[in-house]
Parts: C-alpha cells; structure tokens; sequence
C-alpha cells in the first residue's frame, strides 16, 4: 500500500482555498477513483493524467488508486488539479520520494503527451497558498513571472510533467520545447489596458488593437466636458455625457484612463488577479499597472456586465474594470434589467453572486462612464427641423435610463456639437493629457491625506453621514444647494454626491474646505443647469 500528498488551489471567485491532494494505492482490481466534490472538468483529469503519466515514460501503477481533494465540501472545479494529481500518483507509487511533495502547491493542466499547460487564475491561487503558509509552488513555465508577483514565495515554472518528475527525483531535468501557451484565447477579444500592450478581452465586448496613447488635446472644444472628466478622474465620481453623435463623447471616455494615476502595488495585483481568473492576462505583461478600459457592446447581457455563468461565476465587466473605467456607450440601449443590476456595486464597490454551490464576491469599484445621444436620432438638441423623433419616442429613450441609476451619477453634463469655428481655428487644442493628468494626480494626493486615518481613498467613496459630521464646506457654502433640496432638484443622496465633487473641486483648485464657488461648479456638473462660475479648471487654479 502506498500513500502520498501534495495541494494544489480551488479557487471561488478571487479567493482560494488550499486543497490537499491525496493519492492511495490498495492491492486490488485495477481503477482510478477520484473524489472530493469535483466537476465534470476536473472528472475528466483521470484520463488526462493517467495519459500524461505514462507518455512521459512513468509507470502506471495497475492497483486500485483513490484520489481524495480535501476538504471534500469546497467545489472544485477546472483542470488546474491535474499536476497535483499525477504528483501524488507518482508519490504513492514511489516514482518520487512522497515527503518531498507534502509542502508544495502545484497548479496547472496536463496534456496527454505530458505537457504543462496554464490555467486562468495563477495569481489569486497563489496569493492564497502564500497566505496559508506555503512558500513553495510549481506552475507552468509561461506563468511563472505572474505567479513571481508574489512575495516570499519560491516558484518553479517548468514545461512538462518529465521535469517536474525529474526535479523531485534529483535527476537530469531533460530539456523540453518551449510552447507559447501564454497566448490569449483566440475567442477572446474586446477589452483594451491602456499600456499593456496587446488587446484581450471578452467575447461580445467588441474588438481593439494596439492604438497609439490618445490625448486629451485631441478633443476640440468641450470645454465644459473637459472640466466633468478632470473632476470625474480626481475624484472618482461617475459620469453621465449626453450629446448628438460626433460631439466627443466617445473620444473623451477613452482619454479617461490616461488621465487617472498609476495603480499602486496592492490595486495591480487586484486587477491583475481579476483578469488572471478571466484568462485575459496580455501575454508577457504579469502585473497591470495601469487604469483597465472596458467598453461592452450595448447587447451585452446582465451576466455579462456583473458576472455570472453557469457553474462557477466568472467576472463581468463591472470586475474587470476595477480600478479603472467601465463606459457604456448608448447607454439607453442596454437592457434596463443589465442597467439596473449596476445600482449595488456602484454603491457596494462589490458584485456578490449566490449560487447553489455557495456565494462568489468579485471587487468591482469602477469609475462608471455613460454616454447617450438625446433622442433616438441623437439631432434633437441640434437646429430645428434636423430631428424627426416624435415626442412620445423621445420621452420613452430618455426614461430608458431610470432614476435611481442616474442619482448614482455625481457629473451630467450635455456635449454641445462642434462648431466650424472651433475646428477650424487655429491653435484650438485644449490641454494635454500630461497638464489635466499632473493636475488629477495632485488632487488625489491631497484628498489621500486627508482621508489618511479613513478607510476611503477617494472623495467618491466617502459615505454622506461622514461628509455631514467630518467634512464640513465653508460655512454658508452650501445654501443653494439646501434650497435645490427643499425644491426638490436634489435627492437627500444628490446633496451628498455634491458636497463629494465640491470637496474634489476644492482639491484641484487647492481650496483648503470648499467654499461657494466650489460647490457652484459641484452643483453645475451635478444637474447641468449653468451657473456663474467658470467651467474651465485651469482658468481657476
């Protein structure tokens, strides 16, 4: 009778939950028996491994072979088990010593002729065996750089299950080909990271390519639209465009994530293990260190946007835009279930998915872009006499986004169309990226010490009973915005969404508290009815 065991990962959501792997030999009629709660996928390990085993000149023992994943009540699923697998096999049957594997995280896919292949969520399973106490872990060799992200852990990253067998034996390690398993999946295709290189994304999110980085100056005109995405980037607050098609909306949303800071260490390994876990790593690029951009086709379904599927929930685009920007282009052509799904982690910065198999969490605070054209062909704010739209049908395309979606939404502000003047002129480019960039990033700096004993980062987060007893504006600076309350302009949520922009406001412009000119502008961007106060930032710093 032989007995070995080695761990591997079971991954649920973006936590995991350390598996051991055990494998028992019995005299007996030759059978594979493998339990532990697995799915179909991982059921199917037996005969991918019990191939790769042999096809790497092993030997198969011809005994009756139990292999247990414990705890036997987490839901395993995926092929990510099966090096584990076969390492115990060969334990038990003393191919290699068995004391050498009890101490070792092993994750990745066999291939029948014994090859190691990668598997989605290398980073979070990792993170999760580091922190039960393990300090050594085997992966594929393609993925060893993202599971090197992290600390005090010793990776091997090898090619096939002869190396590994030859390693734990002290044996030659022979020398395999190199296969390029780190591409991404070819029906893959749609979300852009700004600066990491090649495009990667969902299915159905639409398609990207390698762009040159786009610039803020770029746009023409918008000056009042310009202001909204300075604001929306120092403090993290959602934004509402509205204009006729080929006014910018698009061309400012893009510019978005270029505009935000740089994401520290504790946020990329976020949102690089979200995308880990979606398999929508760039191949050579581990860590993500800036603003993810994720732009779903307005046809995208309500699992699609906050995650879901069947089996194991997989992250939406609400996840895979954390810490970054999720636009939503002709907004009012979603569905209104999708769009309503977007209220509770808006507010929560968390998607919880229940399923019967238990509950999956996936971090989702995203900075919320929509975009919309004002009727449904998009000229009604234009001269008279361009828009055919009858006001029934124009009253029906605006309601399709609901109230409660838009209080969520701190700026609204309308994109006036561009005008011959403004495209012709010359020298009428507005600031670059770098000037509104240096600018955001020195907001964010003092709202980060201000809000350095809090549990909040940005001035969008910050709950309203907080802003109502800490962060107090100027005394009297917030009267017309009380009396657009009592009017019933504002939302009791609305007066706090604007004291939150009036405090970003301030930070820009280096107001030590917002006074009244800061919340003018605040409640300007907020209902989009002008106001005396100049809606350019740079004018005012």
């Amino acid at each position: 009778m032989g007995f070995a065991r080695t761990c591997s990962v079971a991954l649920v959501g973006v936590e995991g939950v350390v598996v051991e792997v055990q494998a028992d030999l019995e005299p007996g009629v030759a059978a594979f028996t493998l339990v532990g709660l697995p799915d179909k996928s991982l059921s199917e390990s037996r005969d991918r491994v019990r191939a790769a085993v042999v096809n790497s000149g092993a030997v198969w023992p011809s005994k009756k072979l139990t292999v247990g994943l414990s705890p036997a009540s987490v839901p395993k699923s995926g092929s990510g088990f099966d090096l584990a697998v076969a390492a115990a096999v060969l334990g038990a049957a003393e191919r290699v010593d068995p004391r050498v594997l009890a101490d070792i995280v092993m994750i990745g896919e066999l291939g029948l002729d014994g090859r190691v292949r990668p598997v989605r969520g290398i980073l979070p399973a990792v993170l999760a065996a580091a922190d039960a106490g393990y300090e050594q872990v085997v992966v594929p060799e393609c993925a060893a750089a993202e599971a090197a992200l992290v600390p005090n852990v010793s990776v091997l990253g090898i090619r096939s299950l002869r190396q590994l067998i030859a390693v734990l034996a002290d044996e030659p390690v022979p020398d395999e080909e190199r296969d390029d398993f780190g591409r991404p999946d070819p029906l893959m295709a749609g979300l852009r990271v700004p600066g990491a290189g090649a495009a990667t994304g969902m299915r159905g999110f639409g398609t990207a390519s390698d762009e040159p980085d786009r610039d803020l100056a770029d746009v023409v005109g918008q000056t009042s639209a310009r202001t909204a995405v300075e604001v929306s980037a120092a403090g993290g607050h959602h934004l509402f465009l509205e204009g006729p098609p080929g006014a910018g909306k698009t061309m400012l949303a893009e510019r978005l994530p270029a505009v935000l800071p740089r994401l520290g260490r504790e946020e990329s390994l976020q949102v690089t293990a979200v995308h880990s876990i979606a398999g929508l790593l760039p191949p050579g690029k581990p860590l993500i260190g800036t603003a993810p951009y994720c732009a779903p086709h307005h046809s995208a379904t309500m699992q699609s946007l906050v995650g879901g599927g069947q089996g194991i929930a997989r992250p939406g685009a609400v996840s895979l835009a954390h810490r970054g920007v999720l636009f939503l282009d002709e907004a009012p052509e979603f569905h209104g279930q999708a769009l309503d799904a977007l209220r509770q982690p808006l507010e929560s910065g968390q998607v919880v998915i229940a399923r019967s198999a238990g509950v999956v969490r996936f971090p989702a605070r995203f900075l919320m872009v929509l975009a919309a054209n004002p009727c449904p062909c998009g000229r009604f704010s234009q001269r008279e006499g361009l828009c055919d739209c009858p006001p029934s049908a124009i009253r029906r395309y605006q309601a399709r986004l609901s109230g409660p979606l838009l209080d969520r939404v701190d700026l609204r502000v309308e994109v006036d169309p561009v005008t011959r003047a403004q495209l012709t002129a010359p020298g009428a480019r507005g600031e670059s990226t770098a000037v509104v960039a240096d600018r955001v990033r020195t907001a964010r700096e003092r709202a980060a010490a201000r809000l350095a004993d809090t549990p909040w980062r940005t001035n969008a987060e910050v709950p309203g009973r907080e802003l109502r007893s800490r962060f107090h504006a100027v005394t009297g600076a917030m009267d017309e915005a009380e009396r657009n309350l009592e009017r019933g302009v504002l939302t009791a949520r609305g007066i706090d969404r604007v004291l939150r922009v009036a405090w970003t406001v301030a930070d820009l412009v280096g107001h030590p508290r917002p006074d009244a000119s800061d919340v003018c502008l605040a409640l300007q961007l907020r209902t989009g009815v002008p106001r005396a106060v100049p809606m350019a930032l740079g004018a005012l710093t």
